[in-house]
């Protein structure tokens, strides 16, 4: 994360990272055209069979309503970093607007992975443990974490609402791209990286490797079940580790090295790195918009039965009862295949 103050100051009239004008941001701006378009339709064509399953009392769709929420609120505000980047990292809209999109934008990121671990514990206790824990999984049981999680995750980056995100200093309009960073942001930085990534990691890992081993184990359920809980499982690591992983590996570089290396001259260890890794943590910041596209795809439309009724709500000109458009509900009792996906 690239918050920063003027806390520290510069020994020369040189900036510590020269941002000019590159054909990466036209690749940046692309990126989050494209999360723009497919997440708001994704997430809207999903929205309606989410609501209707949230007035069943189903708690998976209730985890899934609040991410859709969190990604439609971060989606609003792409335009403002498609804007930005078309205008080759020149902020004209503001400090207040820079500072909101910033707190939306990070806000999503951390409210959708611990959703998904949320989402991940959830799925285990019904695969591993449906009998143990069916009377506590309850729409207030669900309610209860979702708001736990927004009422952290809001307090904990309402630092991005204090510290200026604004540089509009020595001929630059930037957004998040201030240099040097402050000591307490490169601690918070650290403490996003354990927190936001690597704890959440470990979770949906252990989660889903007890889902793997007892969905393999289980007699009943088809091979074509079995398959579908494999590529959710798969899907769900490997798209956190795409869209997160990079992100935070660089995170955790660049606060490690302010830390080892605290020069801010532009002629120093730490600038020299800062400027050499810009362009990729502006690119794996991109990357990491695509969680709001994948989303709604990873645990809505993974299954059959809710492509078809999508389908059914789609179809123009026919009449499609409400409770159709419903996503498969989890019922107490012996777990069935739909339970599992």
């Amino acid at each position: 994360m690239n918050v920063t103050s003027s806390g520290i100051q510069e020994t020369t009239d040189q900036t510590c990272v020269k941002i000019g004008k590159s054909p990466i941001s036209d690749f940046l701006m692309a990126i989050y055209i494209l999360a723009f378009i497919f997440g708001l339709i994704f997430n809207v064509l999903t929205l309606r069979p989410i609501f209707l399953q949230v007035k069943q009392k189903n708690v998976l769709g209730i985890f899934l309503l609040c991410l859709s929420i969190s990604d439609l609120l971060y989606i609003f505000t792409m335009p403002l970093w498609i804007n930005y980047y078309h205008q080759d990292h020149e902020w004209k809209l503001g400090a207040t607007s820079c500072s909101i999109a910033g707190f939306f934008y990070y806000s999503n990121m951390y409210i959708s992975i611990y959703l998904l671990c949320c989402i991940s514990v959830d799925r285990c206790l019904v695969v591993c443990y449906p009998l143990r824990f069916k009377t506590h999984r309850t729409s207030r049981y669900a309610w209860v974490q979702c708001a736990i999680v927004y009422i952290a995750v809001v307090t904990m980056h309402i630092i991005i609402l204090i510290f200026d995100a604004h540089d509009d200093e020595k001929n630059q309009d930037r957004c998040y791209e201030t240099y040097p960073m402050q000591k307490t942001v490169a601690m918070f930085n650290l403490s996003r990286v354990g927190l936001g990534f690597i704890l959440p990691l470990i979770v949906l890992a252990v989660s889903y490797w007890k889902v793997l081993a007892t969905v393999g184990q289980s007699p009943g359920l088809s091979a074509q079940a079995k398959r579908k809980v494999r590529l959710l499982s798969f899907g769900v690591i490997g798209i956190f580790s795409v869209c997160c992983a990079p992100y935070h590996i660089l995170l955790l570089s660049r606060s490690l090295v302010y830390f080892k290396y605290n020069d801010p001259s532009p002629k120093g260890l730490y600038c020299q790195f800062e400027q050499n890794i810009h362009w990729s943590f502006s690119v794996t910041l991109a990357l990491s918009t695509l969680n709001s596209v994948v989303d709604p795809v990873l645990y809505v439309l993974v299954s059959n039965t809710v492509r078809n009724k999508l389908n059914l709500c789609l179809r123009r000109g026919q009449q499609t009862p409400l409770d159709e458009c419903a996503l498969p509900a989890y019922k107490k009792g012996k777990p069935k295949e739909n339970s599992f996906i």
